[in-house]
């Protein structure tokens, strides 16, 4: 087992628990102990695409915390929490309540590299602690601006029908005002993100720049790296595998994750070296990462291609 499972996380379920929940079903299809580890925390409070990588995919799990991600949440209007989300106890409110245009009108401020303040509930460490078993504790957490790249930011306009059942999310609740135009109580937004943005941070900022304050009351990641949730499972498609689903039907192979990487076909020499962990000169390939692949398309390795020579950054035993 050398590959992805994707699965479509839902709401409750914590990202350690997914990978504890594939291991489990590996066991009970009779494949015996697998290495597992994901590509990209997402919150019990999120749903959405959660990389799984099994065997030699393990490899590319810190690649895959590195790549960009696309999320879909919900901002709701009026309150703000002191976890940013739909838990924590509520910490302000305001009356005001913007219009559509007003929140558009700001999107462009929030697109392009900006300074971001993450929550105080986050895993980021401070002297050595988690952020958030300091603010549980009631002391004050003092957290820096950190640099984020947001690709794009967007009015979603979703359909209910794409979000799972039981989630709590509706479509942009409006109400009128006395002039007779509408003031949004909660608006959906789709966000292309760089890896280290907190979306309850940008939700949060966005409610302040049109002059309120707001919460996530829904976050759902429909992108992660190269993949989206057309590839993602369902829990329960993953544990039909662990009661004798075919492997086709969940899995995928290790060479998914590398889609936006160029491959490299290798010559059987040049193969066996690179295996080796040996440097390969000779080649004409412009620089830049591909990955290999011998003559039976198996991938044998992330390599560096450096002035006419191929050094490998990452082997896989296949």
């Amino acid at each position: 087992m050398n590959g992805w499972i994707i699965l479509d996380k839902p709401v409750g379920l914590g990202s350690t628990q997914a990978v504890g929940a594939v291991k489990r079903v590996c066991r009970e299809a009779g494949l015996g102990k697998v290495k597992v580890g994901h590509g990209g925390t997402l919150d019990p409070l999120a749903s959405g695409v959660l990389p799984i990588a099994l065997g030699e995919a393990t490899k590319l799990c810190g690649r895959m915390l590195d790549a960009s991600k696309i999320y879909d949440f919900t901002i709701a209007f009026g309150t703000q929490t002191e976890g940013l989300d739909a838990e924590g106890e509520v910490v302000a409110t305001s009356d005001v309540r913007p219009a559509l245009a007003e929140v558009e009108a700001v999107l462009p401020s929030f697109t392009g590299p900006i300074e971001q303040v993450p929550p105080a509930f986050s895993a980021i460490k401070i002297d050595g602690q988690r952020a958030y078993d300091l603010a549980r504790k009631g002391e004050a957490v003092e957290m820096k601006a950190r640099a984020v790249t947001i690709h794009s930011l967007r009015h979603a306009g979703l359909d209910p029908a794409s979000i799972p059942v039981g989630e709590k999310w509706a479509p942009d609740q409006v109400r009128g005002d006395e002039s007779g135009g509408g003031r949004l109580d909660s608006i959906t937004l789709s966000a292309h993100v760089s890896k280290g943005t907190y979306i309850r941070s940008l939700a949060r900022d966005i409610a302040h720049a049109v002059g309120t304050v707001g919460h996530v009351t829904m976050l759902r990641r429909t992108k992660a790296g190269p993949f989206a949730l057309e590839q993602a499972i369902s829990l329960d498609k993953l544990n039909a595998f662990g009661q004798g689903a075919a492997q086709s039907e969940i899995f995928l192979p290790l060479e998914a994750g590398l889609v936006d990487i160029p491959a490299l076909n290798l010559s059987p020499e040049a193969a066996g070296a690179i295996r080796q962990g040996r440097v390969w000169t000779g080649g004409s390939t412009d620089d830049g990462l591909y990955w290999g692949r011998d003559s039976d398309m198996r991938p044998v390795a992330l390599i560096e291609a450096l002035a006419g020579t191929l050094k490998v950054v990452r082997g896989f035993n296949l």
